[in-house]
C-alpha cells in the first residue's frame, strides 16, 4: 500500500483523488493547496490530512506525491520531493520553461527517483487500441496520422494569461500523442496560428485555433488542429493511415442513440469536456504508476516525454509567430 500526498486540490487534484482512493494499492493520506479551503474539503471527503507541501514532501511515512498544482511550481517540487526520495506522478507540462524544465530533468536524474509525467490521453482506451493494433502490424507502416482536439468552449482569459499558451497547454497533450503513436519525435514543425473565437485571447497575446505540421526523417508526416471552441462539445479524434489500411479513433458519445426517420438521420453529440471523456484514462494512469513504483518497472511516461513534448510546444510557438519550420534539434 503506497501512501500518498496530493499536491493541489483544484479541479484536476479533485480528479486524481478519486483515482488515488479508488486503487487497492494507494491511499491518499495527505492534501496541500494554496486556498487552504479547497484543501480541507477534499482532505476531509477522503479522510486525509491537511499539510503544507513542504511539510508533505517532508513526510517520511509518504511513499509518493502527486503534483496538481499551478504549472509554474512543478520543477521545483519535483525537484524537492525526488529529494526527499520519493516517486512522483506531475502534471502535464512540466514546466512552463523549456530551459527550466531541461534543468528539471538533469536534477531529477541525479537522484535515481522515478517520475511520471501526467499525459493521460495515453491511457484512453481507444488511443491505446489504435496503437495496439499499428504495433502489432495491422495497416502496415504508419505514413500520415491527423489528430483533432477541439474545446467545446474557451477557457476564461485570466486563464490564457497564465497557462502559457495554447501550445504549451492544450496542444502538449497532442504532441505527446503523436511521440506515442509514431514512435519518434518529429525533426522539423510548422505552425500556423490565430485568433478567431476571441478577440481577448489574441489581445493577451495567445491564439485560439491553431494547426501544427510534423515532419519526420523516414518522411512519415503528422497533422494536429486545435480550436478553443467546438459548439457541438469536446472532439477528440485520431486517424491514421499505413501502408496497409486505416486506424480511427471516434469520438465519445453522450449515448449511442441513432434515430433515423424521412427526415434524417441524427445522433446524440460527443461528451461536453474532458472530465467526462477521460476519466477512465485518470483512473489507467494512476494505476499504471502504481504499479511501476511497487514493481520498480520503467515509467510508461517519463519526464524525458514530458520536457520532449514542452521542446515541441516551443519550437511551434516560434514556427506560429514567424510563419518558418523550425526544427526540433535546436530545442532539444
Amino acid at each position: 500500500m503506497l501512501n500518498i500526498g496530493l499536491l493541489g486540490a483544484g479541479r484536476i487534484g479533485n480528479v486524481h483523488a478519486r483515482a488515488i482512493s479508488a486503487h487497492s494499492g494507494s491511499r491518499l493520506v495527505a492534501v496541500s493547496d494554496v486556498t487552504a479551503e479547497n484543501a480541507n474539503k477534499l482532505a476531509a471527503e477522503f479522510g486525509a490530512k491537511t499539510q503544507s507541501s513542504d511539510e508533505i514532501i517532508a513526510d517520511p511515512t509518504i511513499d509518493a506525491v502527486l503534483i496538481a498544482t499551478s504549472t509554474d511550481t512543478h520543477s521545483d517540487l519535483m525537484e524537492a520531493a525526488t529529494a526527499a526520495g520519493k516517486a512522483v506522478l506531475c502534471e502535464k507540462p512540466v514546466d512552463l520553461s523549456l530551459e527550466r524544465a531541461q534543468a528539471c530533468q538533469r536534477a531529477v536524474a541525479k537522484t535515481g527517483m522515478p517520475v511520471m509525467i501526467g499525459f493521460n490521453r495515453r491511457f484512453d482506451p481507444s488511443f491505446g487500441a489504435l496503437k495496439a493494433a499499428l504495433d502489432a502490424g495491422e495497416i502496415g507502416k504508419a505514413e500520415l496520422l491527423s489528430i483533432t482536439s477541439f474545446d467545446p468552449a474557451p477557457p476564461p482569459v485570466s486563464y490564457i494569461k497564465v497557462s502559457g499558451g495554447l501550445f504549451r497547454d492544450m496542444m502538449i497533450h497532442d504532441f505527446d500523442m503523436a511521440n506515442f503513436i509514431m514512435g519518434d519525435a518529429p525533426v522539423s514543425i510548422s505552425a500556423v496560428g490565430s485568433s478567431v473565437v476571441d478577440a481577448a485571447i489574441g489581445a493577451a497575446g495567445d491564439v485560439d485555433t491553431a494547426v501544427v505540421t510534423l515532419s519526420y526523417a523516414d518522411g512519415r508526416i503528422a497533422v494536429i488542429k486545435n480550436s478553443r471552441r467546438a459548439v457541438y462539445g469536446y472532439d477528440q479524434r485520431v486517424e491514421l493511415l499505413g501502408s496497409e489500411g486505416l486506424l480511427q479513433a471516434q469520438n465519445m458519445l453522450e449515448n449511442t442513440v441513432v434515430k433515423s426517420t424521412s427526415s434524417g438521420v441524427t445522433g446524440a453529440k460527443p461528451t461536453y469536456f474532458f472530465l467526462e471523456r477521460y476519466m477512465p484514462a485518470y483512473i489507467a494512469e494512476w494505476s499504471a504508476f502504481v504499479e511501476a513504483v511497487t514493481t520498480r518497472s520503467p515509467m510508461p511516461v517519463t519526464l524525458d516525454d514530458g520536457v520532449t513534448a514542452l521542446a515541441m510546444a516551443e519550437a511551434a510557438t516560434r514556427s506560429a509567430r514567424t510563419g518558418a519550420p523550425v526544427k526540433l534539434s535546436e530545442y532539444c
